[in-house]
């Protein structure tokens, strides 16, 4: 079957080349009786429509801006709250046509994402920093916003009040009487990690509280799980365990029925972020909230307006926008245990999953 191309529909409507491309890419210059004719007739052509190819060579534009995550993409796909952030980027942008391209800030061979993929502008989505990939893209000048990243003078960025939910968590503990705490946080110490630190320290360091501390990266449960249930083993154990997120937070939980801990009578457990998993466990999970969709709603619009800017001179001050939090208290935590009790070792513990770096520090 021979090749559609606007030459081929011009011919069959009889107008020029050039009419025929208006009528896609700027149908304004059409009267919408002309345009529909030419629409028709390619649809009956079988036309796939213009090269986005020639298209982003013509307009300089791609269609497509990217999200740059952490090095796994999986986690994307897997972590309910990336997931809303994600879903609510998309429901803002569908009006302006711009499709989403997922990036990640690690290379493979020859092809680095930040570098290579085409797109209009990035949203850079708790990333290092000092990752290559940010490079990259601030070496593109592409429009950019920073979301759970460290403000940056020249870049808009979106980020919630993780330092006041934090120290909102430790408060809550405290004031139920625990003095023993561990903290089960994120392996990349980024924005939200020190600021969510600073926000622990703030209630604990006046107390005298010297937390244990476990760390690993978001996805992985299991690590957590198995660390958390070394710390919960010891005669000594923490009485109250402050979580970087409900995933976090599921992990220790999971821990504390290992070994037979009650949760809230001999484990007191608080989350954040108040997504979908945190009202399901039982007991309910006592968590930080913030708006995880209202951060993916204005990363999205802010995006949208950086990439106007870049078109039209930038016309005032980047914005910064600072979203709030607000401590759930659910059934996962009450008053502090008299006296712990070291808990007898389970009858049948699950296996482990394979050995990673250790991960029990103290600060």
């Amino acid at each position: 079957m021979p090749r559609v191309t606007l030459q081929t529909i011009a011919d069959r409507v009889g107008v020029s080349r050039m009419t025929v491309s208006n009528a896609f890419s700027r149908p304004d210059q059409l009267s919408p009786a002309l345009r529909e004719r030419i629409l028709a007739a390619a649809q009956d052509l079988g036309y796939a429509g213009p090269d986005p190819t020639a298209r982003a060579l013509a307009t300089g534009t791609t269609g497509a801006v990217g999200v740059l995550l952490t090095d796994s993409l999986r986690y994307a796909f897997t972590d309910q709250v990336a997931g809303g952030f994600l879903g609510a980027i998309a429901t803002e942008l569908a009006p302006t046509g711009l499709a989403i391209t997922l990036l990640t800030s690690s290379g493979t061979g020859d092809v680095v994402p930040a570098r290579d993929v085409a797109i209009d502008g990035a949203v850079v989505y708790s990333c290092d920093p000092a990752s290559p990939a940010v490079a990259w893209l601030r070496r593109r000048h592409l429009p950019m916003v920073f979301v759970d990243q460290d403000p940056a003078d020249d870049v808009p960025c979106v980020n919630i009040a993780d330092r006041e939910g934090a120290r909102a968590a430790a408060q809550h503990l405290a004031d139920l009487g625990h003095r023993r705490f561990a903290i089960a946080s994120a392996l990349l110490e980024g924005h939200a990690a020190r600021e969510r630190q600073r926000g622990w320290s703030d209630v604990l360091d006046p107390l005298g509280v010297e937390p244990v501390f476990i760390r690993h990266p978001l996805e992985q449960t299991e690590g957590v799980r198995r660390d958390a249930r070394a710390l919960l083993s010891a005669a000594d154990r923490p009485t109250a365990f402050l979580c970087y997120s409900d995933t976090t937070a599921a992990g220790v939980r999971q821990a504390a029925a290992d070994l037979g801990l009650r949760v809230p009578e001999d484990l007191s457990v608080i989350g954040f972020d108040d997504g979908p998993v945190a009202a399901r466990m039982q007991p309910p999970l006592t968590t930080v909230r913030q708006d995880v969709e209202e951060k993916g709603r204005v990363a999205a619009a802010a995006l949208t307006e950086a990439i106007r800017r870049a078109r039209t001179g930038p016309d005032g001050p980047v914005r910064h926008v600072l979203l709030p939090t607000s401590l759930v208290v659910r059934d996962s935590t009450g008053p502090a245990p008299r006296t712990p009790v070291r808990p007898a070792p389970p009858a049948d513990p699950p296996a482990d999953p394979p050995a990673d770096p250790p991960a029990l520090s103290r600060p």
